[in-house]
């Protein structure tokens, strides 16, 4: 093998070395990005909370289908059932058995709102967020 390809290998290797050194020498940190700042109050008194109780209402007829779809709903228009919501950042009080529901009926497979209503399946609690989660009102 010539001088110059045992120098080039060398150097290869030297660079190599130095790369995993540095690479082995590398901290990454990884920021969790914090807990919603939802709000949370224990009554309703805005706007929406009426048809938030009569959606609630007719939910609850229909037993809280916890599959997520698209439910016939009455005057022939439809409403969504989100399934389960898992209050990952704490937003609600205790609780791990959420449910969710669309407030507002629209024709089967509209645009979804961001107004819902959330039940925990444990103690019948029923909250309504007319802002997809950034405020809660208990019902």
């Amino acid at each position: 093998m010539s001088s110059q390809r045992r120098l080039r290998l060398s150097w290869t290797k030297r660079v190599a070395v130095a790369v995993a050194a540095t690479a082995s020498a590398v901290t990454v940190t990884v920021i969790a990005s914090p807990a919603a700042n939802a709000t949370v109050y224990n009554s309703c008194t805005v706007s929406g909370c009426s048809d938030a109780v009569s959606a609630n209402s007719i939910w609850s007829s229909m037993n809280y289908p916890s599959s997520r779809g698209w439910y016939n709903w009455p005057d022939g228009e439809c409403n969504y059932a989100g399934g389960t919501y898992y209050n990952d950042d704490g937003q609600l009080p205790s609780g791990d058995s959420f449910q969710e529901f669309d407030v507002y009926p629209r024709s089967c497979g509209a645009h979804r709102d961001a107004v819902r209503i959330v039940v925990d399946m444990n103690n019948g609690e029923v909250w309504y967020s007319p802002d997809h989660y950034s405020d809660f009102y208990q019902l």
